[in-house]
C-alpha cells in the first residue's frame, strides 16, 4: 500500500543497500523509503521545484557521505508527517547518536511515555524518513534484531555500519560484542 503525499516531489537514488526514494515538500525532506518497501511514499508532483530539488540533492549527498563513512550525523531540514505522539517518538530517535541502540522500553522512558511501548513500536514502524530518522537503532530488550520497514537484512547492514555485530539476519539474532566492525558493502 503506497501513500501519496500532498505537495511533495521525489528523487530516487542508489545506495549500497538498494534504491531509496527521497520525498521533499518545499525546503523540507518529508520521506525516505527503500524502493521495495510496502509503504513506499509517492510524490504528488512528478518533478521537484527548486526548493525541493535543493533539499533532495542535499539529502542525497549526506546519505552517500554517511554510507562512505564520512558522516555520522545528518544536518537536514526535516518535516515528517505524523501525529504529535509519532513526532515525539521520531524526535527521540533523532536524539540517538551514531552507533547507539535502544530498546522500545528504553525509548518509551526517554520520551516520557513509559507505558506506551506498543504505541511507540507502531510509531517507530511508521517512520517516514528511513536511516535519517534512525529507527534501525531500535532493537529488542535483549539486543535482538526487530522489525524494520526495509527488511531485517538492511537493518543488520545498517547496524553493522555503526559497529554492531550480529551473527545472522533473523529477528532472533542477538548482538555479539567482540569489538569488530565489518562494513556490509
Amino acid at each position: 500500500m503506497s501513500r501519496i503525499l500532498d505537495d511533495s516531489a521525489a528523487l530516487d537514488i542508489e545506495t549500497p543497500l538498494g534504491g531509496l526514494r527521497l520525498l521533499a515538500s518545499g525546503p523540507f525532506l518529508c520521506g525516505a523509503w527503500f524502493l521495495d518497501q510496502e509503504d513506499l511514499g509517492q510524490p504528488a508532483r512528478p518533478r521537484p521545484g527548486e526548493a525541493e530539488l535543493d533539499v533532495l540533492r542535499l539529502a542525497q549527498a549526506q546519505l552517500l557521505q554517511w554510507f562512505d563513512g564520512q558522516r555520522r550525523a545528518f544536518d537536514l531540514p526535516l518535516a515528517p508527517r505524523g501525529t504529535v505522539f509519532q513526532r515525539a517518538v521520531w524526535d527521540g530517535l533523532l536524539a540517538l547518536p551514531f552507533g547507539a541502540t535502544v530498546s522500545y522500553g528504553q525509548l518509551a522512558q526517554r520520551i516520557g511515555r513509559p507505558r506506551a511501548i506498543r504505541a511507540l513500536a507502531q510509531a517507530v514502524g511508521r517512520n517516514p524518513i528511513s536511516i535519517i530518522i534512525p529507527c534501525h537503532r531500535v532493537v529488542g530488550y535483549d539486543t535482538a534484531l526487530t522489525g524494520f520497514g526495509g527488511g531485517l537484512r538492511r537493518k543488520h547492514a545498517l547496524l553493522s555500519h555503526e559497529g554492531h555485530r550480529y551473527p545472522g539476519h533473523t529477528a532472533r539474532a542477538r548482538r555479539v560484542c567482540d569489538g569488530q566492525m565489518d562494513l556490509p558493502w
